[in-house]
């Protein structure tokens, strides 16, 4: 697989950029931490973004793979950081049918934790030291 990603920069660490693929575009900038503009995603955003499309992702081809009755899936994700550590939580929301019998909601229960497993870019970051966690919640509606 490759993926081509450019960057536009303009005006130094106070200006912006652009950062397109085939489908992505977006802006980018120097957090203002950092004496930058803000006025655009930093790369953390950027990164956090991509473990939680992944996460998703995964996470819905099980469910769809093992036919439970989704209503609807929402991911919050946060990155936080430390001295010392680099930490993102996810906090998928699955909303199945109320139909949903209780084999099908502990189904979805175990996903949460599988999908974690197979998400290519969440193995990457936790190869280098990237603490991942999952906190799910299921409803009925």
């Amino acid at each position: 697989m490759e993926k081509n990603v450019k960057v536009i920069w303009q005006d130094g660490v106070k200006g912006h950029g652009s950062l397109k693929s085939e489908v992505l575009d977006t802006k980018i900038a120097v957090p203002t931490e950092f004496g930058g503009s803000g006025n655009g995603a930093s790369p953390k955003e950027i990164l956090i973004a991509s473990a939680t499309a992944c996460y998703s992702s995964v996470l819905t081809s099980m469910i769809e793979s093992r036919d439970l009755p989704l209503v609807e899936m929402m991911i919050e994700s946060k990155g936080m950081t430390s001295d010392d550590e680099f930490k993102i939580v996810h906090h998928p929301h699955i909303v199945l049918s109320k139909n949903a019998t209780e084999k099908q909601i502990q189904i979805a229960e175990r996903l949460f934790a599988t999908a974690d497993k197979g998400c290519a870019v969440g193995n990457l970051l936790k190869k280098a030291d990237v603490n991942i966690e999952i906190q799910g919640e299921i409803s009925t509606k």
